[in-house]
């Protein structure tokens, strides 16, 4: 029996009797994240890192279910020893070890090597057998470092703020837009919030998140307010009545989809920043070959092209079918759509907000 079981509600650990990541309802479950395609509404009992709890307790309005472990520290569950280690995808998320008689499996959720200042450093876990991602999957994906997207974003922002335009950018409420605001240059102008990024960056300044000033917009907010300044907001307000009020803006999109000709053209985008909060073509294959593994299971992303890929390299691997979505939602419908923040549907239909 396989230390770690692909089913129809998630990766089971037989021996222990819990599931990783579930996307249905479990009795018990061990979370890597806060994203709403890793962290579902309905299990009875979860277990996550200390820093992904607050975030996870507020989109699933959970109590005292919720259960926090530290990064490294083992946990226990029926003689199957877990640890969770830093994934670097977002803050507080991780990689979870799984341990039985001698064998380890790790199983990652999503994760990137580069440190973006924001998430805790991705630390390698060696293993026998290694659970990997593949959104970004292709030798087409190549992340440039993150300064120079900064500098792109910074130099985007200055240009629009000499002709008179708001600077309008897009990218996920959790992981990228703390990682554009710690980043960005503030000097540049004032920067603006949507409700539902304010309040994800309320709960990360809680736990202590030094980030620089920013400001929620509101009804209370005039037009002139918003001159040369940069807002921030999810993939979900683009399109909605809320952006309106910014005429005229520029429109940019902060996606690992921006690599790709034409992605920022069916977005409507003005400009396209290939920022991701996953692993690129050169790390994944890094880190696939420096955790030791001998076996890897590809779960989302461009599962069968790069399990070939593995099986040339004289790997044993095998694809996978989850229902992660890695950044699909970026070019779909918008992020949150499982567990709906309801500030982000009020503001996005032109509701007022507190």
């Amino acid at each position: 029996m396989p230390l770690l079981e692909f089913t129809d509600r998630g990766i089971y650990c037989p021996p222990a009797g819990v599931y990783l990541d579930p996307w249905k309802p479990v009795d018990r479950a061990l979370i890597t994240h806060g994203h709403a395609d890793h962290a579902r509404p309905g299990h009875t009992h979860y277990l996550c890192t200390e820093s992904a709890a607050p975030v996870i307790r507020y989109r699933l309005r959970l109590e005292n279910n919720l259960q926090t472990v530290r990064y490294g520290e083992p946990v226990v569950i029926n003689g199957v020893h877990f640890t969770f280690h830093p994934a670097g995808h977002i803050p507080g998320s991780a990689q979870i070890r799984v341990e039985h008689q001698g064998e380890v499996w790790v199983f990652t959720g999503d994760y990137k090597l580069e440190n973006d200042g924001v998430s805790e450093p991705f630390e390698l876990v060696r293993c026998h057998t290694f659970i990997t991602e593949s959104t970004f999957g292709l030798p087409v994906y190549r992340w440039k470092p993150q300064q120079t997207i900064m500098d792109d974003i910074n130099g985007w922002w200055r240009q629009n703020r000499a002709e008179g335009k708001v600077s309008v950018i897009a990218g996920y409420t959790l992981g990228k837009s703390q990682r554009i605001i710690k980043n960005i240059d503030t000097t540049i102008g004032n920067v603006f919030l949507h409700g539902s990024v304010d309040n994800i960056l309320d709960i990360f300044r809680a736990q202590g998140m030094v980030l620089p000033k920013t400001q929620r917009v509101t009804t209370q907010h005039k037009k002139q307010d918003f001159e040369g300044s940069l807002v921030i907001c999810p993939p979900s307000a683009v399109g909605s009545p809320w952006i309106r009020r910014f005429l005229p803006y520029s429109l940019g999109i902060a996606s690992g989809w921006m690599s790709l000709r034409g992605a920022r053209r069916r977005r409507g985008a003005d400009r396209g920043f290939a920022l991701s909060d996953h692993a690129d073509w050169e790390s994944l294959n890094t880190t696939v070959r420096e955790t030791g593994a001998e076996r890897v299971y590809v779960t989302h992303g461009y599962t069968e092209i790069y399990t070939q890929w593995l099986r040339e390299q004289g790997l044993e691997a095998h694809a996978v079918k989850t229902h992660y979505e890695g950044e699909l939602s970026e070019m779909v419908e918008g992020e949150e759509k499982t567990n709906p923040d309801p500030i982000e549907e009020q503001e996005n239909t032109g509701g007022t907000t507190a």
